[in-house]
């Protein structure tokens, strides 16, 4: 069975070795650096399955590291930070994160997240499913089998949770999902209360696609039950 690895880019010692203390008891292995050049050069060269970053590093900060990463490469990403307020996690988000913890943090809930990552990265790639054909809608156009999306001709990064999102909701036009039923089918596991992670990805996806500046309207809030594309 491959072994599962982990990039931790972090400038404090400290954290880094404890997140590798909690990840190494669950068989993973890990590897560290201090910042963020040095990881997108580890992401380069050899095979990350996921990353955790912190924002501000030497060199490359979180965002820049994550800008160059995302040129190439789709693995699970998540921001470690002490910048705790709403806009800094949004931010984060959109900037290509698919998840963001702030410290001080508890490494079990760090773990948990990054099993839930892996999980759905490695075993509910929507990429894998049988019906890859290319979806259009409007001058929108997913293409499910390089995960890329193009708005009128131009393509639109979006981090994989976003197109994952983008995905289940365009290829089940008629269908209305609620929160939970996106988590789910996203995450890959059981919603939990008051977690707003799929109301913040929505809401960063809406952004990238332009909602507030073109006529479209891709994805429809259905007010009390959910979301769905309104192709």
């Amino acid at each position: 069975m491959k072994s599962i690895t982990i990039l931790i880019a972090d400038d404090e010692p400290e954290i880094a070795d404890l997140i590798e203390l909690h990840l190494v008891k669950e068989g993973y292995r890990c590897i560290k650096v201090s910042d963020g050049l040095a990881a997108v050069q580890i992401i380069r060269t050899q095979s990350v399955d996921l990353a955790i970053l912190d924002i501000m590093m030497p060199n490359l900060n979180g965002y820049e590291a994550t800008q160059l990463i995302r040129e190439s490469h789709h693995l699970p990403i998540i921001f470690l930070s002490a910048k705790a307020t709403d806009l800094d996690k949004i931010t984060g988000l959109v900037r290509g994160a698919d998840d963001y913890v702030t410290k001080p943090f508890n490494p079990m809930e760090l773990v948990a997240r990054v099993n839930a990552h892996l999980r759905r990265a490695l075993q509910f790639n929507p990429s894998a499913a049988s019906n890859t054909a290319v979806l259009e809608a409007r001058g929108l156009v997913i293409h499910p089998e390089q995960r890329t999306v193009f708005l009128y001709n131009n393509p639109i990064e979006l981090t994989p949770k976003e197109f994952d999102i983008l995905y289940l909701l365009a290829s089940h036009p008629k269908k209305v999902f609620s929160t939970e039923n996106i988590f789910e089918h996203v995450w890959g596991e059981a919603y939990y209360e008051g977690s707003n992670t799929v109301m913040v990805h929505i809401r960063t996806l809406r952004k990238k696609l332009e909602e507030d500046k073109h006529k479209n309207k891709w994805i429809k809030t259905v007010w009390g039950v959910g979301y769905t594309f309104n192709g």
